[in-house]
């Protein structure tokens, strides 16, 4: 065993000498196999048994080793082992760093390849890299461009793109830049810088860098990157412009070729009433109608631009919208403005210069307008009769100078002795900035005041006024003012006029001898206090002081006011102080003694008769309630003797007995219907206001006259087919209305004849009519058949005391009703009541 380890060591350091790594370690392994054969079988035996491998090594090299020998060997043999082993494993992990190593150093050769060429690339003279790390680091740059470019080398100043590139490729690359960093939005760009150079940009971000890249384009891509920069030019002026569109408050449109609607702003989808713009364009909302479109078809399809206004509804309101569109091969596009106020004012401004003319036209001053060329532009209706002129004439619209000339040569105008120089001076107000004022005597006697007003826009407005009534006016005036004094002076009335300053303006000579003043007091000039002062000591209750704070005071209200006095000297003066517009009072004094004495003698007449009335309504009240009790008792006792129970009675004696209840029954009514009539008179009446029925109620009335109809054998006739159900109304005093109607009919009907009474509704009233073929009333009588007290024949069976029409009237009243009568010769009479039929308010009495 020992001699075998140095052969094994020498194979092994010639094996690793030889530097063939891959056959040293095969042959190592070899070795290792071989040797841990044999050295696994000889530990194991020399540590089962030394003596076992005593023996073995006697036997297999016929030695005689002692046992400390066979440990000593079995050490020696463990150790090699273990150094074996570790040198085994040495060699490996040798063999593995050396292959690592090779490797390293070929993937640095690669890399610094790699590196070299790209620093070749970035330091190329045509291009520059801006290079971000991380948001806290400062970019890096890398690369050069060319110097005809114009971007400068320092850092701080590249960095600034304003201060280099046009302010809109600055704007562009700055929005990019943003996007690239913040959103990783990777863009392409054509920018050019202040010199008119073209670079192409690009922009992209990893995951840890974000870098920009300037390149210069050449020759070849110059064309290439100038229509790319002109397109970014043109997509930001159409963004700008189509931003502009969909702010703007008119609806805009574009159509393709097939007239189909492309893009709309939001005006537009406002108008139509859709959510926004995209919506409006898929579901193909129409702004305008099928007429407005064909029209727009037709004028584009004649190359022509389409003006017009049109009517359509935006918002649900019909407006008017002024529309403009134009049209190429590519489609169209158009603009809606809104112009319902405009034409509205329009419309406005036309009536209301119609109106103006039309106004003009009616007034009697002449009026006429000439431009600034001096043409008739207007004219009314007053200065074509002041002139005389043919209308055909001034309607052509004649220059100044020929109308001029035109009236001296039909004498219209008086003759001037320089007639171009006083031409030239009417024109001057052409010229003029100030009214221009003259006046014209015409050969006919009249007087004209011209006035020529220039207009700020050129031409002259000229007003004729003829002031040929004012001058007569003034003269009229004059002499009306010299007889209104005349007249005035001889007045009974006396008259005092005062001024704000509260003197006298005017008075006349019965004022002071009214009043028993001195006319020198009374003469213009003299302030009201004095004549207050000199008027205290004339009456009791003197109304001077009044006077003079009317006079001289504040009133605001300036009402008028009346009055009288009486004077120590027995006169009465009835006075009116009366304001004047300009601020002047007049006060009139009449002499009212007369009058007073006879006012106040009627007045005690009228105080009599006031009371003898109301004493005869005294009378008839308290006599008519005295008369019922007896007439009750005569009533009474009459029936009672009557009966056939008090005993037998004669003929005789029974025809007196129905003579006195019939007359007792007839002085009964009279005496009620006076209670009645009084008691309306009095305002003390109240209607019971219910529900009747009408069919009951006219049965009710016929039975009260029933007997009286039947004793001179009158029919009596009722028609209730057109009558309600019932009536809201006092059936006490309904009933006693038809009663009365039916017994006045009765007393006027001939023998034999027909008595009707029918009731209808109509138009929300009941209508009862009594009908009667009597000989009718005449026309005295009609005036004053409601009258009381007022008896009347007129071939009538009885005469009454007068009060049963009076009675039907003052009730039909009491219900807010109306009574009528018809009668005539030969037609009988006919009385209709009408009655509401839910009165609103009754009338608490009649007369």
């Amino acid at each position: 065993m020992p001699s075998t380890g140095p052969c094994h060591t020498g194979q092994l350091d010639s094996a690793h000498s030889s530097g063939d790594k891959q056959g040293e370690a095969n042959g190592v392994l070899r070795w290792w196999r071989k040797f841990m054969r044999f050295g696994v079988a000889g530990g194991a035996l020399l540590a089962a048994s030394p003596a076992l491998a005593q023996q073995a090594f006697r036997s297999e090299r016929g030695l005689s080793l002692q046992t400390s020998e066979v440990i000593q060997l079995a050490t020696v043999l463990g150790i090699l082992i273990a150094a074996m082993i570790s040198a085994i494993w040495l060699i490996r992990e040798r063999a593995r760093t050396a292959s690592e190593n090779g490797e390293l150093r070929g993937r640095v050769a690669e890399l610094s390849g790699r590196l070299l060429r790209a620093d070749s690339i970035l330091n190329m003279r045509d291009q520059r890299m801006v290079v971000w790390e991380n948001e806290g680091k400062r970019p890096d740059l890398l690369g050069v461009l060319p110097v005809e470019a114009g971007a400068p080398d320092d850092r701080a100043a590249f960095l600034a793109f304003g201060r280099w590139l046009a302010p809109r490729s600055a704007a562009a690359l700055d929005h990019a830049v943003s996007g690239l960093r913040e959103r990783s939005e990777a863009f392409e760009l054509a920018v050019e810088t202040q010199n008119g150079t073209i670079l192409e940009v690009q922009g992209r971000r990893s995951p840890s860098l974000a870098f920009v890249s300037f390149s210069s384009v050449s020759h070849a891509q110059r064309g290439h990157a100038a229509v790319r920069l002109e397109r970014q030019r043109l997509d930001e002026e159409r963004a700008v412009l189509f931003g502009l569109l969909d702010a703007l408050d008119l609806p805009f449109w574009l159509r393709d070729q097939g007239g189909r609607l492309q893009w709309v702003n939001q005006a537009y989808a406002r108008a139509v009433d859709a959510p926004n713009g995209n919506a409006a364009v898929v579901d193909g909302r129409e702004l305008l109608g099928t007429a407005a479109r064909a029209a727009i078809a037709s004028e584009a399809a004649k190359g022509q631009v389409y003006a017009n206004t049109v009517s359509t509804v935006i918002n649900g309101d019909r407006r008017m919208v002024a529309v403009t569109d134009v049209a190429n091969i590519a489609g169209s596009a158009g603009l809606a403005r809104d112009v319902s106020e405009i034409e509205a004012m329009r419309a406005e401004h036309e009536r209301t210069l119609k109106s103006h003319s039309d106004t003009l036209d009616q007034i009697n001053t002449a009026i006429a307008i000439f431009d600034s060329d001096q043409k008739l532009r207007f004219f009314n209706q007053a200065f074509q009769r002041l002139w005389d002129l043919d209308l055909a004439f001034l309607e052509s619209a004649p220059d100044h100078t020929l109308m001029l000339d035109r009236l001296r040569s039909e004498r219209k105008l008086a003759e001037q002795p320089e007639w171009r120089r006083w031409k030239e001076n009417v024109l001057t107000a052409y010229r003029s900035v100030e009214p221009v004022t003259d006046q014209w005597y015409l050969p006919d006697g009249r007087t004209l005041r011209v006035v020529g007003n220039p207009q700020p826009r050129g031409g002259v407005t000229w007003v004729f006024e003829n002031l040929t009534e004012k001058i007569d006016l003034e003269s009229r005036y004059r002499t009306a003012v010299r007889v209104q004094g005349e007249t005035l002076d001889n007045l009974a009335e006396g008259v005092a006029v005062f001024g704000p300053d509260g003197r006298i303006r005017l008075s006349n000579p019965a004022f002071h001898q009214l009043w028993g003043l001195s006319p020198d007091l009374a003469k213009p000039g003299t302030h009201i206090a004095t004549l207050r002062d000199a008027a205290i000591a004339l009456s009791a209750d003197n109304p001077w002081n009044d006077f003079a704070a009317s006079v001289t005071g504040f009133d605001e209200e300036r009402k008028d006011r009346q009055g009288q006095a009486a004077l120590f000297s027995g006169k009465i003066l009835r006075h009116a102080l009366i304001y004047l517009p300009n601020g002047q009072v007049m006060i009139t004094f009449v002499d009212i003694t007369d009058s007073a004495n006879v006012e106040r003698a009627l007045t005690e007449k009228n105080e009599a008769l006031l009371r003898s009335e109301q004493l005869k309504n005294d009378f008839v009240q308290h006599v008519s309630y005295e008369l019922r009790s007896p007439l009750t008792n005569i009533i009474g006792f009459t029936e009672l003797l009557m009966q056939p129970t008090t005993g037998p009675l004669n003929g005789r004696q029974q025809e007196y007995l129905e003579h006195i209840s019939s007359s007792s029954s007839v002085l009964l009514t009279i005496v009620n219907d006076i209670l009645d009539l009084a008691t309306v008179d009095a305002g003390m009446v109240a209607l019971d206001i219910v529900e009747v029925p009408v069919a009951s109620i006219v049965e009710a009335a016929v039975d009260l006259v029933g007997d009286r109809l039947k004793e001179h054998s009158i029919a009596l006739q009722t028609d209730l087919s057109r009558a309600p159900k019932t009536l809201f109304a006092d059936e006490h005093r309904i009933k006693q209305i038809l009663s009365n109607l039916l017994s006045n009919a009765s007393n006027f009907a001939p023998e034999g004849s027909i008595v009707r009474l029918d009731c209808a509704e109509d138009h929300g009233t009941v209508l009862f009519s009594v009908h009667d073929d009597g000989p009718g009333m005449p026309d005295d009588v009609l005036d004053t058949v409601f009258r009381r007290f007022e008896p009347r024949a007129n071939g009538g069976r009885r005469r009454g005391a007068g009060l049963g029409l009076s009675i039907v009237k003052s009730f039909v009243e009491l219900h807010g009703g109306t009574i009528a009568i018809e009668t005539g010769k030969g037609r009988g009479t006919t009385v209709t009541c009408r009655f509401p039929n839910r009165p609103s308010r009754m009338r608490e009495a009649a007369e």
